[in-house]
């Protein structure tokens, strides 16, 4: 799996009632955000962003997990 680049990282104790981290990231010259609830890191959405749109972004497991990870490490 190629590299990717976290660039920006918010925990968000008030997002909907739950807690919430979001990480916003580069990877293969596109940004992407994905949010997981604070407590167990399970995935609440995902978001591709291209040109003047966002996107639901269809990442592999591989890097969703990947992401978890480097999350968990983090907070």
């Amino acid at each position: 799996m190629e590299p990717y680049e976290m660039k920006h990282m918010i925990i968000d104790d008030d997002f909907e009632g739950d807690p919430a981290v979001t990480a916003e990231f580069s990877y293969n010259e596109n940004d992407y955000s994905v949010t997981f609830n604070k407590s167990d890191l399970e995935l609440i959405n995902s978001w591709l962003f291209a040109s003047d749109t966002t996107l639901p972004a269809n990442l592999s497991d591989a890097m969703i997990e990947t992401i978890r990870e480097d999350i968990k490490k983090r907070i």
